[in-house]
């Protein structure tokens, strides 16, 4: 593996995932965040993610990789088509089987999540413009990073085996969302192999920005009331829901 190659993997499965739980941390302990807050971090978020696009860009670039070995491509336009509309809708009706079950039992609701909603996401037009800016941003970036750029080094190092690339690129990104606890790191590991074996079956990242975007632009449109309705609600030490672990936000 490439010594440049190495330190960028590195980075994402160490310093991203620090960062990214200290990030929480700090949002925790503040007691509400105001909209110049809220502004900063959706702002600070999409230069990290252009960036790191940016920079990986330029050395697979420099190390002479061309754009369709990292899935910059659409080698099946007709299968690429039919398999971004179907994930899409895989993941939009998880989505709003996720938030259907959300709205019955909000009071049964836990997890870092509910504590989320009022802290970072918008509460206003400006706002919900900026977030959905970002939702394009990390839909865009993080499917080069994990799974073009991730994915393609770790199924090279493997000796071409497919399924290295997979699994490799999965925990990656299930890494980069461990601030979202044990359950969001499960299933974004989860829906993170599904999505490797869809940019390995197609060839294309185009499937997958489309459903990343679907999941986000989702939460970020229909979940902040919802939430953070649950987070308002008294806790039940009994009841725990699976909702926030079924509901997908790669924010």
């Amino acid at each position: 593996m490439r010594w440049d190659f190495a330190l960028i993997l590195l980075f994402f499965a160490t310093v991203v995932p620090i960062l990214g739980r200290r990030r929480i941390r700090q949002l925790m302990r503040t007691e509400k965040t105001t909209k110049a807050d809220r502004l900063s971090l959706y702002a600070s978020t999409a230069i990290f993610q252009w960036l790191s696009a940016a920079l990986i860009l330029w050395r697979t670039t420099a190390r002479g990789i061309a754009p369709s070995a990292l899935a910059i491509a659409v080698p099946k336009p007709g299968l690429t088509l039919i398999v971004s509309i179907l994930l899409a809708a895989l993941i939009l009706t998880n989505q709003f089987v996720s938030l259907r079950r959300l709205a019955q039992a909000p009071s049964k609701v836990q997890g870092i999540l509910p504590k989320l909603a009022a802290k970072v996401f918008p509460q206003d037009h400006a706002e919900r413009l900026a977030f959905y800016g970002l939702v394009v941003t990390v839909s865009i970036c993080e499917e080069l990073i994990y799974r073009g750029f991730a994915q393609r080094v770790f199924q090279d190092f493997s000796g071409d085996i497919v399924a290295a690339g997979i699994i490799g690129s999965a925990l990656l990104f299930g890494l980069a969302h461990i601030y979202q606890g044990r359950r969001g790191f499960i299933s974004t590991l989860l829906v993170g192999a599904l999505f490797s074996w869809v940019r390995a079956w197609t060839g294309s990242l185009i499937p997958t920005v489309v459903a990343h975007f679907a999941a986000d632009f989702t939460a970020g449109l229909l979940a902040p009331s919802k939430l953070r309705a649950a987070g308002a609600q008294p806790a039940n030490g009994l009841a725990k829901s699976e909702t926030q672990g079924r509901l997908i936000l790669y924010v």
